[in-house]
């Protein structure tokens, strides 16, 4: 038995954690949970009480929120180099947790259909959906990758986030960020994970039909 064990669904934020397991090369287990009950019982909800995936076991601790699992595993394990060099941490930290924070709201808001006032904009942190949109921009265009010119962890986050938010439509397809979701393609890592993922979703979708 693995001293990692992830705890996912592989139609969820769970498939940015797989990512980063797959980055750092370590033996891990799967616990896949289909949404609703399953996530919501007592013995998930021990580990996650927001019944809700992605978390991650080590050992006797527990890592929720896949920005979190990210730079966790990049700490936990420097070997795999993904954790930020001193003159990459500003960079590293502030775009990862702009992601988890103002690009994560604003894309599910604008994609619900809430926008907020504009008298009312700076209530809700982020300001606009425009502004997150125009910052992420010039973020993913001022280097190779976020935090300069190497990939580390906060590259799994927020390229996951760009990725999906052009896939999904809820982030326009611009230049910057295609051409640096296609830089992130070509990661062995990633490709391995999307596969595993792929082949869960499927067998889930085969077992309930």
């Amino acid at each position: 038995m693995a001293e990692l064990t992830l705890y996912t669904n592989p139609m969820s934020r769970g498939r940015i954690a797989r990512w980063m397991l797959e980055e750092i090369g370590e033996p891990y287990d799967v616990e896949i949970l289909d949404f609703g009950p399953p996530m919501k019982n007592d013995d998930y909800c021990a580990i996650n009480p927001m019944g809700k995936v992605p978390a991650l076991r080590h050992g006797s601790s527990v890592v929720t929120e896949a920005a979190a699992i990210c730079a966790y595993l990049a700490e936990t394990f420097p070997q795999a180099g993904l954790a930020p060099r001193p003159d990459e941490r500003a960079n590293y930290y502030r775009w990862m947790f702009f992601a988890a924070g103002p690009v994560e709201a604003a894309l599910t808001n604008h994609a619900l259909g809430l926008e907020p006032p504009a008298d009312r904009s700076t209530m809700v942190g982020y300001g606009s959906f425009e502004t997150v949109v125009d910052t992420l921009e010039k973020a993913v265009s001022r280097h190779p990758y976020i935090a300069g010119d190497r990939f580390t962890a906060a590259d799994v986050y927020v390229g996951s986030h760009v990725s999906w938010g052009m896939q999904f439509g809820t982030l326009p397809t611009r230049p910057a960020f295609a051409a640096y979701s296609d830089r992130l393609r070509d990661r062995e890592a990633q490709k391995r994970a999307f596969q595993l993922d792929d082949a869960a979703a499927e067998s889930m979708k085969k077992a309930n039909a």
